[in-house]
Formats: C-alpha cells, sequence, structure tokens
C-alpha cells in the first residue's frame, strides 16, 4: 500500500512497508464524512469505518457502525491534522500528525510511528500499490 501525502512542500508517496519516499502525484481528498462530534480536525471514511483527528487527547476516535458509537484510539499520538482509511481493507487507518504518519492495521487498537519526516503534512491519502 501507499500512502499520498499532501505537505507544505508537496506531494510525496510513502510506502506503507518498507517506508520508502518518493515523489507523489497531487491528489483531491475525498470529501469528509458529516459527523455530529465536537472539536474535529479532519474525517475519512470506508464502509462503515469512520476515523476523526479530533482536538483533545487522544486525538483520535474511531466508529465501525457508521458513527453509531465511537471510541477512544491513539493514546500517547501527538495532536494531528490528517486521517485516511482504505477502501479496500478498513482496517488499515493512516493518521498525519505535523510531519510524521501513523499506521494501524488492526482498526485503530495500536498503532506505529513511520520513520520517515516529512514537511509540515496538510492531507493523506491510502491506496493500493
Amino acid at each position: 500500500m501507499i500512502a499520498l501525502v499532501a505537505t507544505t512542500s508537496g506531494t510525496f508517496a510513502v510506502d506503507l512497508e518498507t517506508e520508502e519516499v518518493g515523489p507523489g502525484e497531487p491528489f483531491d481528498p475525498p470529501p469528509p464524512p458529516a459527523l455530529n462530534i465536537p472539536r474535529v480536525l479532519a474525517a475519512a471514511e470506508a464502509g462503515s469505518t469512520v476515523v476523526a483527528a479530533v482536538d483533545t487527547r487522544p486525538p483520535l476516535v474511531v466508529s465501525h457502525d457508521a458513527g453509531l458509537t465511537w471510541r477512544e484510539s491513539g493514546r500517547g499520538l501527538p495532536p494531528g491534522r490528517a486521517v485516511a482509511v482504505s477502501a479496500d481493507n478498513p482496517d488499515v487507518l493512516l493518521y498525519g500528525a505535523r510531519n510524521r504518519l501513523y499506521l494501524s492495521t488492526d482498526g485503530g487498537v495500536f498503532w506505529t510511528a513511520l520513520a520517515v519526516e516529512l514537511p509540515e503534512i496538510e492531507a493523506v491519502l491510502v491506496r493500493e500499490s
């Protein structure tokens, strides 16, 4: 899987398995879902999975039932500004903090920081290779 990352210095493509970084093509992030929760900074959905970066601690909330119920996620993660859900596998979530990416492959239960540091992140998108 590839993460497309829009930053203040252009778009990058990050291979989520090898963490190799290369140039990426510009993209328009999908429109965020309409959510009835406070302090949302960014949100994304795929199927019934919805993830939102919020201005609280922890910085994420995740729903697996299209927003009927929510659970907190990302304890210990820094404040963020971008989220994405893989359309092919809704258990794959990507979270963009100021200049670092965090990946969850289990629906937001556990998060892994990618080693790569990028310019200030504005938006993220997950796509198949």
